[in-house]
């Protein structure tokens, strides 16, 4: 090979790319700046666990619902179980108290023969025992089950007193001595007395405080229960006395010694006027207001303990009197009493003069009647 030939170039391997070449190498294009964009799609598995939280939530706002709606439920069946509870116990108590109010009609009776007496009062105590029973009966809500365990031993108490206080009369039936009858009677008569308290120590008040402690309102209130209205009734001399009255009757006399009852002052209230039965209608000017009323002072003018005395007030009306009742149950010998008379009705009376009358019924065995009423002219008048 000469040096000429050394200089040819071979440039045919220079030759540009062919157009198939050139397109297997063309970079790839990049979409323009704010073009279309594929849509994300969420990581695998991210709905399901949105579509849980969801189930998870509803899940505990019914939960809560639930439980508000059981605690709604279980209050007013709370409510309702107290409310029936202390009606039943409202029942027993009125029921007791009827025993009470017909004994002391019983031993106040004036007439009434030993046995006669003897057999009201057995009676009454078998009443009582049904008391007990109904009591036994009742399922009383769990707080109050010690409460109820007292209220049972209270009624239970009481019919055991009637019993023995009808075993003391039976006792006493062919006594000579009236003191020592009438102490025997009257130490049965006091088990009445402690069934009272008993009742609202171990009942009334313990229940009340367990109402407030369990945060129970709007059942009602506790009942209290009285058999015997006034203590005195249940003291020696009242029993006495009951006694001489019994006896007095079985042998067919009239009470003895001196029996009484005296009709003593009336005051007009809230004035404190007291009338005057010697005076005219302008002595005796009393102010008419929603609040008047007239308090009668009765005074036991004999010797012996007087039951159930009757004090009548009548105010004169041209349509119709007044006409109003009163009772004084127990009163001691020369003991002074007051009953009050109220609401009274002074339509058509504003001016006028008209009278009020006032009598004391006479107890068995009195006499002398003459200071048992009085008449006073008066005139109402505004403030």
């Amino acid at each position: 090979m000469t040096e000429r030939d050394t200089d040819i170039e071979f440039d045919f391997f220079d030759e540009p790319e062919t157009q198939e070449a050139a397109e297997r190498t063309r970079a790839p294009r990049r979409p323009p700046p704010g073009g279309p964009r594929r849509p994300i799609r969420p990581p695998a598995g991210f709905i399901p666990m949105l579509r849980l939280a969801g189930l998870i939530a509803f899940l505990i706002l019914a939960a809560v619902l639930l439980v508000v709606a059981a605690r709604g439920c279980a209050s007013n069946s709370k409510h309702d179980r107290y409310r029936s509870y202390l009606d039943n116990v409202r029942s027993i108590a009125a029921s007791s108290d009827g025993v009470g109010k017909d004994l002391n009609r019983t031993l106040a009776a004036t007439g009434i023969k030993e046995s006669a007496l003897e057999s009201k009062v057995t009676a009454l105590a078998a009443r009582e025992q049904q008391d007990v029973a109904r009591a036994r009966d009742l399922n009383p809500p769990g707080p109050l089950r010690v409460e109820h365990d007292h209220l049972i031993e209270v009624l239970q108490l009481r019919a055991s007193a009637l019993s023995r206080l009808s075993g003391a009369f039976r006792q006493t039936a062919t006594a000579k001595d009236a003191t020592t009858s009438g102490r025997l009677i009257a130490d049965q008569a006091r088990l009445l007395v402690a069934s009272d308290v008993n009742w609202d120590f171990y009942f009334k008040e313990p229940t009340q405080q367990e109402l407030k402690d369990q945060g129970v309102s709007d059942v009602g209130a506790v009942p209290d229960s009285n058999i015997i209205s006034n203590p005195d009734l249940a003291s020696t001399q009242a029993m006495t006395d009951v006694w001489r009255r019994v006896h007095g009757a079985a042998t067919g006399g009239a009470p003895t010694g001196k029996h009484g009852s005296a009709l003593t002052s009336v005051t007009a209230l809230p004035d404190g006027k007291k009338l005057n039965p010697s005076g005219a209608a302008s002595d005796n000017q009393i102010t008419a207001s929603t609040d008047l009323a007239f308090q009668v002072a009765v005074t036991d003018s004999g010797d012996f303990q007087e039951f159930n005395v009757g004090v009548t007030l009548t105010i004169q009306k041209s349509t119709k009197p007044i006409v109003l009742h009163k009772k004084i149950d127990v009163i001691n010998a020369g003991e002074t009493k007051t009953v009050t008379f109220t609401n009274i009705d002074l339509n058509g009376l504003f001016g006028l003069p008209t009278t009020v009358k006032v009598d004391v019924a006479p107890v068995p065995g009195e006499r002398t009647v003459t200071n048992n009423s009085a008449e006073y002219k008066v005139i109402f008048s505004v403030a």
